[in-house]
């Protein structure tokens, strides 16, 4: 952008400024110049100003393109805008002081002053109507092809200036001009981001200016009022093209215009009907039109509210109606469905080529997603509970503003329907952990009755049979038989004893849970509540998870004392404490850390791990 200057206007900032300014002091001098001379010529009777809409071009011009270049001096914007300026202003001084010439009798200096008017003004037309529009807002050609349009426009221009009797010509100079517009229309639709919004500002400024020209009629006063719209919004959107949101203000400015026109209407309708048929109440009739509008005033200003917004970005580009339609689909459809439904949401309220959802490194996509374009966090209560990735736009593009109010209206669905597939997700994995748990202990104990207490007992029936048959002819050996036996049968007890133990442990038959856990070792029982008729279940998860924190004290923490804390309430709580030397803080979980996690999850409980210098706290807590 900064290399697109001419050769010839490769000036030193400071020199670029200092005759920026003189030019636009130029231009102001010969408005006033011509305001002078004016006021001896017959104003026009079709308007209240008594400036020409040429006089209000030269100042705006020029006063917001030295403007531009104060802070740019480097882009060719600036100084169209301010050259434009000065040739509106010369244009128009030049011609009225020819008028005035003619008007005091003549003088040899009216006709060289009409051709210079009209040559001056021709590449005002140039600068401002065919260099603007091709350059604007780079200061580069969309490509070198536009060379020809432009090389048309100043062959054109140039012949009407030599030949204004020309009938052709001026057709000709409308072509060259709409083919100049033609290409900041094309820029606008490959444009994105930034560039795109600073298209938009000049365009809202020009749709401004043509309403005096729909309306029709002796309007050029108003076009004197409108004119400063075009350059104020260059500048604007040149320097400050982040401060306000154009969508929201074209949104507006449409509702505006429809409510005037709306009503304006209805006036207009009700008056011809009260003066056709209600004469005699049309004293009333101002009374009953301002009733009229005040009752309607809210649900037309929210009907043409809706229908702008459906203009600007489609039926599926209105965040409310968007966040309204993913809440119903969201109600009626599974987590995994659901999940879609957020990314095709996402998709097509920001016109993008794709969304997807990373959970946990799992990614969900819809779409394309060649890049991504953007990165937005779901946090769920406080939970961070994901990452939406978002595709770069496609064809239709939006504005900042309208991308930002739709993932601030779908990010809290989103976050809710990604901690719902969460929840799923890990529901699933538990259960799954629990069917590959249970199927494990059943084949152990298969193999521990079949492999272990199996032969074991069809060796104790051998040896039973032996014995029999050793009884009459061989005591002895009947004896040494049966000793053999019974020793096998306490191996056999302690085998059983260990399989029950698996399954549940003795203890807590025994001695009830408090009293299982106080065998457990050494450390303080503090117990708060009644422990008796808790679930079996709950029991062991309860015993289990304190003898694996136990035995963490013992093997790692270099405690010198520890407490267990039983509490029963809607839950039961059962909480480790050590005075040891606490975990490292890049300290990985073992299987001894997991194993007290799943238990717990397995009951639909937590347990929580927290370590600090002064000990370890190990948490569970274990619904009832």
């Amino acid at each position: 952008m900064e290399e697109t200057r001419p050769r010839w206007m490769r000036l030193p900032d400071r020199a670029a400024r200092i005759l920026a300014a003189g030019i636009a002091g130029a231009a102001i001098f010969l408005v006033v110049a011509d305001l002078v001379i004016g006021e001896r010529l017959p104003r026009p009777a079709d308007g209240p100003l008594p400036v020409a809409p040429e006089d209000v071009m030269g100042v705006a011009f020029s006063v917001f393109g030295a403007l531009l270049v104060q802070r740019r001096p480097k882009l060719v914007i600036g100084w169209l805008l301010t050259l434009g300026g000065l040739g509106a202003a010369a244009s128009v001084a030049s011609v009225n002081l020819a008028a005035l010439l003619v008007q005091t009798g003549g003088h040899p200096l009216a006709a060289p002053l009409g051709v210079f008017s009209h040559g001056v003004w021709n590449l005002t037309t140039y600068a401002l109507g065919v260099l603007l529009p091709m350059l604007y807002p780079t200061g580069a050609l969309l490509s070198k092809t536009w060379c020809w349009p432009g090389g048309f426009a100043a062959v054109v221009l140039a012949a009407e200036w030599i030949a204004p009797d020309v009938g052709v010509l001026p057709p000709l100079i409308t072509v060259a001009l709409l083919l100049a517009f033609s290409s900041l229309v094309i820029r606008f639709r490959r444009a994105e981001g930034d560039e795109r919004r600073q298209i938009l500002w000049p365009l809202l400024a020009i749709a401004c200016l043509s309403v005096p020209w729909i309306i029709g009629g002796s309007v050029w006063w108003i076009t004197a009022l409108t004119i400063p719209l075009i350059p104020a919004a260059i500048t604007l959107a040149v320097l400050r093209y982040r401060l306000f949101g154009i969508d929201t203000l074209i949104t507006r400015a449409l509702v505006g215009a429809g409510m005037v026109t709306v009503f304006a209407s209805a006036y207009v309708l009700a008056g011809t009907a009260s003066s056709l048929f209600l004469a005699e109440v049309d004293r009333y009739f101002g009374l009953f039109v301002a009733l009229g509008a005040g009752v309607f005033f809210h649900p037309m200003r929210r009907v043409l509210h809706r229908l702008a917004d459906r203009a600007l970005y489609g039926t599926r580009g209105d965040p409310v109606s968007l966040a309204a339609d993913l809440r119903r689909r969201l109600q009626q459809s599974d987590p995994v469905h659901g999940l879609l439904a957020t990314l095709e949401t996402i998709r097509e309220g920001l016109a993008v080529t794709g969304a997807a959802l990373d959970l946990d490194g799992a990614r969900t996509q819809w779409g394309e997603l060649p890049v991504v374009a953007r990165r937005v966090d779901l946090v769920w209560h406080g939970e961070p509970v994901g990452t939406l990735l978002i595709g770069p736009p496609g064809r239709r593009r939006f504005p900042a503003a309208h991308d930002e109010r739709v993932i601030a209206g779908l990010t809290p669905y989103i976050a809710d329907a990604a901690h719902t597939m969460r929840l799923t997700t890990a529901l699933r994995r538990s259960r799954e952990r629990i069917l590959t748990a249970r199927e494990e202990e059943r084949r152990r104990l298969r193999r521990d009755l079949h492999d272990g207490l199996g032969q074991t007992l069809s060796a104790m029936a051998m040896r039973i049979t032996m014995a029999r048959m050793s009884l009459n002819g061989s005591p002895e050996t009947a004896d040494t038989l049966l000793a053999d036996l019974r020793c096998g049968m306490d191996a056999v007890s302690g085998d059983i004893r260990e399989l029950v133990y698996g399954l549940r442990p003795p203890a807590l038959d025994d001695l009830g849970l408090a009293g299982a856990i106080k065998d457990l070792g050494p450390g303080e029982l503090v117990v708060d509540g009644d422990l008796t008729g808790l679930p079996a279940a709950v029991e062991v998860a309860a015993y289990r998870i304190a003898q694996e924190a136990l035995t963490n004290v013992r093997r790692h923490a270099a405690a010198t004392r520890s407490t267990i804390t039983l509490r029963r309430g809607s839950d039961l709580i059962v909480e480790v404490r050590d005075d040891g030397k606490g975990m490292p803080a890049d300290a990985r979980p073992g299987v001894g850390l997991s194993s007290m996690r799943e238990r717990a999850a397995e009951l639909g409980g937590v347990c929580e791990v927290h370590t600090s210098a002064d000990g370890t706290t190990v948490i569970a807590r274990l619904p009832l």
